[in-house]
């Protein structure tokens, strides 16, 4: 088995290999978009950009394995089996990174959406580091493992829960995020928060689909500013969700507003379809608080903790669904 340091200098080499220019890594990542319309090569590096500033920086990795005491050599190493969503580019990466950086076995079941490019990035981390070989193994059916983590929707949760009942788990659920809107927002404010809404064609937990706004706010100035993503509108499957969306508003006879990319639709749910934004006016802050349901929110963008902009930059310690990742990973150690 590796030991810490040994997992750490490989992490380097891995990210190296994803910030460079080489023709293999190159036509994976096309490969990956021509599989799956909805990763655009523009959302493909965009990715591959945040996981290397944000989760494979040396010094946040060297912080990160320090806080839980994550041992030289873990001698309780254990197969964690990891069952990952796949509606983002290398959504699943940070659960690799966990289980990887506590130095257990992993197991992985790849989503149909998302089965190229993590297995080529571990393939090039067994090249880089060969002892890593024993430590990643992927599977289509999860089976024999000693622990599990599991990402889907919530009926797909209900199943993880049954199947997976008799062993320690992680299983997450939908989730989605919201923003907190005061009206005294810049043009530079509002499109950040467009990073918010339409990174990845709002396909992630970590998006924004619902906006909360003062009453009698103007949205001209959100609308005109959003245009920042008019391109997305061009791909088949983003302007099949608007067209749908605004022909359903048009037809039921509901107000909506609309800057040819994104439809604005007052509605109390913080979940909305693709391609559509819900909004709610507020008085106080407090009632929105109130409001939200602390099961179904990732995110909640334009507070001092997360601005706008950065809901799509998760770090080390931004852990999905708020359950910490790597104290679970110790703990089972630990036991």
């Amino acid at each position: 088995m590796l030991n810490l340091k040994q997992r750490l200098a490989a992490l380097q080499l891995l990210k190296q290999y994803m910030l460079g220019d080489d023709e293999e890594w190159t036509t994976v990542q096309r490969t990956a978009s021509l599989q799956n319309a909805w990763f655009t090569p523009e959302f493909i590096t965009t990715a591959i950009q945040n996981i290397c500033n944000n989760l494979l920086d040396e010094e946040k990795l060297s912080e990160w394995v320090a806080l839980y005491k994550v041992p030289h050599e873990n001698k309780t190493a254990i197969n964690i089996g990891i069952t990952m969503a796949g509606n983002v580019p290398l959504v699943g990466f940070h659960d690799f990174l966990c289980v990887f950086a506590a130095g257990h076995k992993q197991t992985i079941k790849l989503s149909a959406k998302d089965n190229i490019l993590l297995k080529h990035l571990t393939d090039k981390l067994v090249q880089f580091e060969s002892n890593a070989k024993e430590t990643i193994e992927y599977r289509e059916i999860l089976k024999g493992c000693d622990a599990y983590i599991a990402t889907g929707s919530n009926n797909s949760a209900r199943y993880f829960e049954y199947y997976f009942k008799k062993y320690p788990h992680i299983i997450r659920r939908n989730r989605t995020s919201v923003a907190i809107i005061t009206g005294s927002e810049t043009n530079k404010d509002l499109e950040r928060l467009s990073d918010d809404v339409y990174m990845y064609f709002g396909l992630g937990c970590r998006n924004v689909t619902q906006i909360f706004v003062p009453g009698n706010y103007d949205f001209t100035l959100l609308l005109d500013v959003f245009k920042k993503y008019d391109r997305l509108i061009e791909n088949h499957k983003y302007k099949h969700n608007y067209d749908y969306n605004l022909a359903m508003h048009i037809i039921n006879q509901k107000f909506y507003m609309t800057n040819g990319s994104v439809i604005l639709s007052e509605n109390a749910s913080a979940f909305s379809p693709i391609s559509q934004l819900h909004y709610r006016f507020y008085n106080n802050k407090d009632e929105i608080y109130q409001s939200l349901n602390p099961e179904e929110i990732q995110c909640i963008a334009g507070t001092e903790k997360i601005p706008f902009g950065t809901t799509q930059q998760p770090g080390l310690t931004d852990y999905a669904d708020g359950i910490d990742t790597m104290r679970f990973l110790s703990d089972i150690a630990i036991n």
